[in-house]
């Protein structure tokens, strides 16, 4: 049950993550029983799985963009951005896995932002390139991707409780940018 009261919605939202984040094959039943509502009021807010997935989906992207706005406001460079966006991302970096196993959510409209998110963290990159603050000759793809990929491996750290968000941050900006000094 989720702890917090919230709006049937948001309660929805939040018990589909959490079921589905450790089973992504649960049913719908076990979503509408962890957030305290019947099926009929599930399927009222969403007609089925798929439509619940979507919702998910740009939840997920939603609350992953306003972080990283927040967090990246006031950067001094766009070295310090990427860091401060992982920073950020890695609290809701079981959001990130979600967009990233979710076959269904990786269509359509998601998936079109989706991609546009990489091609931003692409240019990004190429910025922190161009300042000095990532290796050059690096091709700034790989780099994307292995920021994207130390996210998930930061996210096992804290869901197995081996690290703090913080410190997984940490470990994997660490990895990220001595690896990859100018």
């Amino acid at each position: 049950m989720i702890r917090k009261r919230l709006n049937t919605e948001t309660a929805i939202l939040e018990a589909a993550f959490e079921i589905f984040g450790k089973n992504p094959g649960a049913s719908l039943s076990d979503v509408a029983e962890l957030a305290g509502v019947g099926r009929a009021t599930l399927h009222r807010h969403f007609a089925g799985r798929d439509e619940l997935i979507r919702a998910l989906a740009r939840n997920a992207m939603d609350e992953l963009d306003a972080a990283v706005d927040e967090a990246v406001k006031g950067a001094p460079s766009y070295t310090e951005g990427l860091r401060l966006a992982l920073e950020a991302m890695l609290p809701l970096a079981s959001r990130q896995m979600f967009l990233a196993t979710e076959a269904a959510a990786q269509t359509g409209d998601i998936a079109e932002r989706i991609q546009s998110d990489f091609d931003e963290l692409v240019r990004d990159v190429k910025k922190a390139q161009a300042e000095g603050g990532l290796r050059k000759e690096v091709p700034a793809e790989w780099f994307a991707r292995a920021y994207e990929n130390l996210i998930y491996a930061g996210w096992e750290m804290v869901r197995n409780e081996e690290a703090t968000s913080k410190q997984a941050a940490d470990f994997a900006w660490g990895l990220l940018s001595e690896g990859a000094k100018a």
